[in-house]
């Protein structure tokens, strides 16, 4: 594959888990309310983006086919590991623009950029960590 349809597949991708995390927010923001609807949106949202973007890279951007309950644990874990970093980027902005603006629109506005800034740099991450011996020798 090359490289522009690597981007393309890669921001498809993360498109589509965006829209997965934002929707799922937005059920969660319709039966509770307040903080704690708040909180519970952005951490459902988030392991719905999270499952979804797994499965669609590892299958469709790293090409990887390892099996096994004990290879895919630790390949989800070091994958949930290189996200964490990248969603304190998600949910600062996220919150940030939230807290600022008060309103749901700049809530989803916050959200997709802190999701595009975090999705590039755990591009990088998984490549480097995840996925590292399927791109050692691409590199």
């Amino acid at each position: 594959m090359n490289v522009p349809q690597l981007i393309f597949r890669y921001v498809a991708f993360a498109a589509l888990a965006t829209l997965a995390n934002l929707a799922m927010q937005r059920l969660v923001l319709e039966i509770v309310h307040g903080a704690q609807g708040f909180a519970l949106a952005v951490v459902s949202g988030t392991a719905v983006g999270l499952l979804l973007k797994y499965v669609l890279d590892k299958k469709w951007i790293f090409f990887d086919t390892s099996a096994g309950i004990l290879v895919q644990s630790r390949k989800f874990s070091l994958y949930t590991v290189m996200g964490v970093i990248t969603t304190l980027i998600f949910w600062s902005t996220e919150s940030a623009f939230y807290f600022f603006w008060q309103t749901d629109l700049m809530r989803e506005i916050g959200a997709v950029l802190g999701l595009a800034i975090g999705y590039v740099i755990k591009f990088r991450l998984d490549r480097r960590f995840v996925f590292r011996q399927l791109t050692e020798n691409s590199d």
